[in-house]
């Protein structure tokens, strides 16, 4: 079975108890990564590195850590932390979800297929306790229907996607791109390379309204207009379709917070209830 590495981030504004459950999660696995690098972006408060120290003495041999002294955006840890990683094949996870245990085992079978560069999965997303169960959001499985889904919407779960390093690196990793980091490295990827989701939610993640909050406003009205205009130059869609994206994004960004969060709720995720 091929090695690999597991990619975290945390800062200083994170919850201790969160990125406990994280880090466990990816530390009973049916398929033990042989690394789990942290990167730590900023000066962390006493309790998170509390949490860092007692995993690190569990597991010396696992748990890595990359350190900065300032925090400097999700984007730039991930792109340093990708570099330190000592193997090909990458899992990215956030520090506040949670794995399930054979999550790495059924992604990391998918690579056999050579061609394939991204693997993601399905997620379930619960209150911020991890107690209810809100809503599941799929994404689509082959890399025809991916192909597709990526003119209109993000094809992969960023916390449940593993990739491989090379690739990533080959297209210019994680870039400037406010909110949309991830969708615009896999647009890149897409452009050569197959991805692939496993239809399974494989990752258990903590949604709330704050996540919607984030998805409205003038600034993020830029970003969007910034973004299509990226990927309109990448040729990931056409001069049509990025007029088409920024109306119906735009329309979606400026509702108040509420409409847009029963807008994500009631059209863009099923409901488990």
């Amino acid at each position: 079975m091929e090695k690999f590495s597991v990619l975290m981030s945390v800062y200083d504004k994170e919850k201790p108890q969160y990125l406990e459950q994280a880090l466990y999660s990816v530390l009973n696995q049916t398929l033990m990564p042989n690394e789990v690098l942290l990167v730590k972006d900023g000066k962390l408060n006493k309790e998170l590195e509390e949490v860092i120290n007692k995993v690190k003495k569990e597991y010396p041999n696992i748990l890595n850590i990359l350190a900065f002294s300032e925090n400097r955006g999700l984007g730039l840890a991930l792109n340093d932390g990708l570099k330190a990683c000592k193997y090909d094949i990458v899992f990215r996870m956030d520090t506040d979800d949670i794995s399930k245990n054979n999550r790495f085992e059924k992604q990391i079978k998918v690579f056999k297929d050579k061609d394939i560069a991204i693997v993601g999965t399905n997620i379930e997303e619960f209150d911020e306790n991890m107690e209810n169960s809100l809503s599941i959001k799929s994404v689509p499985e082959t890399s025809l229907e991916i192909s597709k889904y990526v003119k209109k919407r993000n094809p992969f779960n960023h916390m449940s996607v593993a990739y491989r390093k090379s690739i990533i690196l080959e297209v210019g990793s994680y870039e400037d791109v406010r909110y949309f980091e991830d969708y615009y490295l896999w647009c890149k990827v897409l452009k050569k390379y197959k991805g692939y989701n496993i239809q399974e939610c494989l990752v258990d993640v903590r949604a709330g309204k704050s996540m919607f909050k984030r998805r409205g406003g003038f600034n993020y009205v830029k970003n969007i207009i910034f973004f299509e205009k990226k990927i309109l130059k990448l040729g990931t869609i056409n001069y049509f379709e990025f007029i088409i994206n920024v109306i119906e994004r735009t329309l979606i960004a400026i509702f108040p917070s509420d409409l847009r969060s029963f807008f994500y709720n009631t059209f863009l995720r099923k409901h488990t209830d």
